[in-house]
């Protein structure tokens, strides 16, 4: 597994989510698509994954359509927002903005995905 898959990997498939909120995946893909959730692919693959930090209590947590929204403004695609909410912040490496996302520092978030 390259370091790339791996971390995906944590990140659900569509079809398992989809039975999981009780949607089509469909519908999935239509959320994914309209700003609601943000999606991922493995290098050379096809399919969607969908990180499960997103989610709270079987719902997309709604900073996710800020996020999502913030990033497509300034050009950035899912996968690049992906690496840069998941990257270490500072030096120190311990956290990340989805840390911050979990935290509910929403606009922090925001503000550090405009500035890419």
């Amino acid at each position: 597994m390259s370091s790339t898959e791996s971390r995906y990997s944590a990140a659900l498939p569509a079809t398992w989510l989809a039975a999981r909120l009780a949607v089509e995946p469909a519908r999935i893909d239509a959320m994914r698509r309209a700003g609601e959730l943000i999606g991922v692919r493995e290098p050379g693959s096809t399919a969607w994954r969908y990180p499960a930090w997103q989610f709270e209590a079987g719902r997309p947590r709604p900073a996710v359509a800020r996020v999502v929204a913030a990033a497509r403004e300034s050009g950035v695609d899912e996968s690049r927002l992906f690496d840069v909410l998941t990257a270490p912040l500072g030096l120190r490496g311990e956290r990340t903005l989805v840390d911050l996302l979990l935290e509910g520092r929403d606009d922090e978030v925001v503000a550090a995905v405009r500035t890419g």
